[in-house]
């Protein structure tokens, strides 16, 4: 038995998804300015995630992935099509 491997590609539209998966969440999304050492800052007792503004695309969206294999997300919450995404991204098996 083969396991195929799930992969997205980091365009804007999968960036627009993931930012749309977090709004169905409890945590606040947000892009500042900043040094943060792994490209994002998690302050988990007030539920906001900040991610460097000036991180490249890519960047953004492995930093989203990040977030979300970190915080707990109520997947009741979620529409199923943000539910399917949010499976897939935080698979063992997912990279971009």
């Amino acid at each position: 038995m083969s396991v195929k491997k799930t992969s997205l590609k980091p365009t804007k539209g999968l960036q627009v998804k993931l930012e749309d998966l977090f709004a169905e969440t409890d945590f606040n999304l947000r892009y500042e300015k900043g040094s943060f050492k792994s490209g994002y800052c998690l302050i988990k007792n007030a539920k906001v995630a900040i991610i460097n503004k000036y991180y490249s695309q890519e960047g953004k969206i492995q930093s989203m992935i990040d977030i979300l294999k970190e915080i707990d997300v109520d997947i009741s919450q979620l529409s199923e099509k943000n539910s399917i995404l949010y499976e897939t991204v935080t698979a063992e098996d997912f990279s971009i």
